[in-house]
């Protein structure tokens, strides 16, 4: 498999389909948001748009299975196959409420390897891409995570719990311990936006919990491919499929230090 060919072929499906986010973002219409639980939103433009991706993403790599946000495929989800991991419109939220800070998040993966990573944030029109091996790039300059080595030195995202809140109390520790060792703490609401600054020195760190396979996919190899550490709350391996993730610079261990303590 030529990964940078297909990350190329995949590129392209990427940038139609969030051409067309930012045409509906131009004209959309909130009273056409739905619920999928408590405070998960879903538009029309997150089910057409993953409609677009799983149909070009199809036909440039026909043997790859999806696991998907909206369920387009109505496949059964298989974790150990090579699977397009799709997040249509990560930071939906933000989408209908006019925030923009949105992208489209597309990874290809074997199992948990990761092997090819995109992100498009259409408002900025910052294409972040990757594939194993190859680098990560953001339109065409080569990424690499920053160059701080300690929390002090260090700008953190999270995200805050929207909807399983049984933990609230012990991340809000969290928060509060790393607003006193850190340059501060960002929340975008957008994972893989968050994913792709930290891949490209914006972000020194990221970590959240309860969080899925397409949240992260696409951001997990942008930040190896760019020389970053990522793991698990515990510092293992478990975050693609586990739900939680600490992804940072020279400085992660110190990071996840200070979320086990607390966690």
């Amino acid at each position: 498999m030529n990964l940078e060919a297909l990350t190329q072929q995949a590129i392209e499906v990427v940038k139609k389909a969030s051409a067309f986010i930012q045409q509906e973002a131009n004209t959309f219409n909130t009273d056409r948001i739905e619920y999928k639980d408590i405070n998960n939103l879903v538009s029309y433009v997150d089910k057409e748009t993953e409609k677009l991706l799983v149909a070009g993403l199809r036909e440039i790599l026909p043997e790859a299975s999806f696991i998907t946000e909206e369920g387009t495929t109505g496949e059964e989800k298989d974790t150990e196959a090579l699977n397009w991991i799709i997040d249509p419109l990560d930071g939906t939220t933000n989408f209908v409420h006019g925030l923009p800070i949105y992208c489209v998040s597309v990874g290809l993966v074997r199992g948990k390897e990761p092997l090819i990573g995109i992100i498009h944030e259409p408002s900025l029109d910052e294409l972040f891409y990757g594939w194993q091996g190859g680098g990560a790039w953001c339109n065409g300059r080569r990424l690499q995570v920053s160059k701080a080595q300690h929390l002090s030195d260090s700008l953190i995202a999270t995200g805050f719990p929207y909807r399983n809140f049984e933990k609230q109390s012990k991340y809000m520790d969290i928060l509060s311990t790393l607003m006193r060792k850190t340059h501060g703490v960002r929340r975008l609401g957008a994972a893989a936006v968050d994913l792709a600054y930290v891949a490209a020195g914006r972000f020194e760190g990221f970590y959240e919990y309860n969080l899925h396979s397409w949240d992260m996919a696409a951001g997990i190899l942008l930040i190896k491919e760019a020389g970053g550490t990522v793991t698990d709350f515990e510092g293992g391996d478990d975050y693609l499929f586990g739900g939680n993730i600490v992804a940072a610079c020279a400085m992660q261990k110190e990071l996840v230090a200070v979320i086990k303590e607390i966690f």
